[in-house]
């Protein structure tokens, strides 16, 4: 019989301390997953013929539809934002890439922070509300760095490796 308060003590202690591990903080994420579907409406893109879109990419051999290439909280706020990204040349040119990063509220809805053409690359440094900075890459040597002001993405610096570029 003691083992027995023993084992159930035991699990109701773990479980304990996972409900600690993970708390809800007042948001229904853990109990309503955020879906793809969800992400790419926020982003606006459609889907039809079995892809999201946004470009009007009329199917060029170059096309890549929609894709989720980050889901996660970016700002450290406890919600989940997304980097939403799609492909060709015909909507992008050479940089053959542009972007949509969204960003959920905490009463649910989404709002698009960014879209641009580019590669975006995620750095450590961050502007306001704690959202990094995103070096915006392309052909070339010399990229943008856009930095959250509170309100939106704007010119901060440009840079090549980590370095200033020099002009």
């Amino acid at each position: 019989m003691r083992i027995f308060h023993l084992l159930l003590t035991t699990v109701a202690l773990s479980q304990s301390a996972c409900a600690q591990e993970n708390p809800q903080n007042g948001s229904n994420e853990a109990s309503e997953p955020i879906t793809d579907e969800e992400i790419f409406r926020a982003a606006e893109f459609e889907f039809s013929e079995g892809v999201w879109a946004k470009c009007g990419d009329p199917g060029t051999a170059s096309y890549e539809p929609g894709a989720i290439m980050e889901r996660r909280d970016f700002n450290g706020d406890g919600l989940i934002d997304a980097l939403v990204t799609e492909g060709g040349t015909y909507c992008f040119g050479m940089t053959g890439s542009g972007f949509t990063l969204v960003s959920r509220r905490h009463d649910g809805t989404w709002r698009i922070l960014d879209e641009r053409i580019g590669i975006p690359e995620f750095l450590a440094t961050k502007g306001s509300d704690g959202w990094p900075d995103i070096e915006v890459g392309g052909p070339g040597f010399c990229f943008p760095v856009i930095r959250w002001n509170g309100k939106e993405y704007e010119l901060n610096r440009t840079e090549y490796e980590g370095s200033p570029c020099r002009l």
